[in-house]
């Protein structure tokens, strides 16, 4: 669905955007995705709205087919958020130890305190951390966007799968440059 509305209250939500994460090759520039969330970072926090800055610092327990990473061998920096990002005082810093920000954090109920009623979601792997963010937050009653041009996977075929098929189905997609627009026609 095409981008229609922002609700009064709607918070960003950057997934992954870290030093340990942001080396590893991607589909579509790494910068720009960080430039585009930079930039709807701001917009966020010049508005007053809240800005949600997540990182990984493990995974989820459970057997699975493929290896996992040894998380004690991780560099100490990798949960680091970039410095491009312009972290400040006011925003919501979120760890997890899953792919969706939701699962093993409060984030929902900090949100809610906030009267958020709506997401916009940014970040890295489109078809891991975004998605699943973006899963939880519909889950929950959110109402979610997903800015489309910031956002990037591993796997060209995987992002594009969940850009026109899955997102679709959990709220509306559009570009960093509509969504700054609805927020400067909110205003």
């Amino acid at each position: 669905m095409a981008l229609t509305a922002l609700d009064p209250k709607t918070a960003l939500i950057i997934v992954d955007l870290q030093k340990g994460i942001v080396g590893y090759p991607v589909a579509h520039s790494i910068d720009g995705v960080v430039e585009r969330s930079r930039a709807l970072a701001d917009a966020f926090r010049a508005r007053g709205l809240p800005v949600v800055l997540v990182n990984v610092t493990g995974a989820a327990p459970g057997r699975i087919e493929q290896p996992r990473r040894d998380v004690s061998a991780l560099p100490a920096d990798f949960a680091t958020l970039l410095p491009e990002l312009g972290q400040q005082p006011d925003d919501i810093a979120v760890t997890k130890q899953s792919w969706g920000a939701f699962a093993t954090t409060d984030l929902e109920l900090r949100l809610k305190r906030l009267g958020v009623t709506q997401v916009v979601i940014t970040g890295v792997a489109t078809a891991a951390g975004v998605e699943a963010t973006a899963r939880q937050a519909y889950e929950q009653g959110f109402n979610v966007t997903l800015a489309a041009d910031a956002m990037t996977d591993p796997r060209a075929e995987a992002h594009d799968y969940s850009i026109r098929m899955v997102f679709p189905r959990l709220g509306e997609t559009g570009s960093t440059n509509d969504i700054i627009a609805l927020l400067e026609r909110n205003a």
